[in-house]
């Protein structure tokens, strides 16, 4: 009596191993004992010998882990949920102190840029020193693109491409030693995004590394979502919101202002306009008040969400 014909299954040639044992098993308990044919050792196939690429695999908490921060990706609407989720629960993942993100958009590019972290009282000193040197930012984007987009981890202090002088010095003041940096780009094979991930522990292992880097390649595209998707929750709830009117801020206030979204520092802005550095400090000083916020990070943020400046 053939039961696998009669039970419905098909060959075994078309089986997987583990199927095929499954299926003589429960075959050969339909039959009578001495009906049951003798049990043949399988031989089973060799393992493949380890290549190097297998260090990056990840173990059960890591698994265990990266599930959960995928789940908690998909929660963030806010700047309050990705503060939140960074600078908690994908510590777990990928440990970082500051984490600074990079936005790219518009032809000519611009950047939107923003960082958060829990051991300085305001994070934005690091975006805008990073935002206030736009040569740095497209360098920083360059190098990456010019790495195959691949994640970049370097250690502060060695004269990284990836960071101008004045944010490496701001690292070190905190403790900052490694960064990993890593994004996403778009159809075009354009960066549309870097993520800086700074530590105060460092990595140097090979093998440490390239887990570290596998992680970022894995969670980054939620990390990039994740933020998109704030900014955009954060703009449409405002646009319910009358908008700022113009006339706050002088038309002289406004060109400084878009002289700095473009990225230049005070001391550019004094040369384009021919007025002195400490001149431009004055009216910065005065639209940071006109706008309510405390940095030239957030008055960039609130004039593109309130119109005062166009993309």
């Amino acid at each position: 009596m053939d039961l696998s014909y009669e039970l419905g299954y098909k060959s075994s040639q078309a089986m997987g191993l583990d199927a095929r044992l499954i299926m003589q098993g429960m075959c050969s308990e339909l039959m009578p004992q001495e009906q049951r044919p003798a049990v043949e050792p399988l031989e089973l196939p060799a393992e493949p010998e380890q290549s190097p690429a297998s260090s990056a695999v990840l173990d059960a908490l890591q698994l265990e882990s990266l599930l959960l921060n995928l789940d908690a990706a998909l929660r963030v609407h806010a700047r309050s949920h990705f503060f939140s989720w960074t600078q908690g629960l994908l510590q777990s993942l990928i440990r970082h102190e500051v984490l600074i993100c990079v936005l790219r958009s518009g032809a000519p590019p611009s950047f939107r840029v923003d960082s958060f972290s829990t051991i300085v009282p305001d994070a934005a000193i690091f975006s805008e020193l990073l935002l206030g040197d736009a040569p740095a930012a497209m360098g920083l984007v360059k190098a990456w693109k010019e790495r195959r987009f691949n994640p970049v981890i370097g250690d502060v202090g060695e004269g990284s491409t990836l960071l101008n002088d004045k944010l490496e010095r701001a690292f070190a003041r905190v403790g900052i030693t490694q960064t990993v940096a890593h994004g996403c780009f778009d159809v075009d094979g354009e960066a549309a995004s870097l993520f800086i991930f700074a530590s105060r522990s460092s990595v140097q292992d090979a093998a440490a590394k390239e887990r570290q880097a596998y992680v970022a390649r894995l969670i980054v595209p939620f990390v990039h979502a994740a933020w998109v998707r704030s900014q955009i929750q954060d703009t449409t709830a405002r646009d319910h919101l009358p908008p700022t009117e113009v006339g706050v801020l002088t038309p002289r206030e406004q060109e400084i202002l878009r002289w700095i979204y473009l990225g230049k520092s005070n001391g550019e802005v004094g040369t384009i306009l021919k007025i002195s550095p400490l001149t431009v400090k004055n009216h910065v000083q005065k639209i940071l008040r006109k706008l309510n916020v405390v940095n030239r990070t957030q008055a960039v943020g609130k004039a593109l969400d309130t119109r005062i400046l166009n993309p």
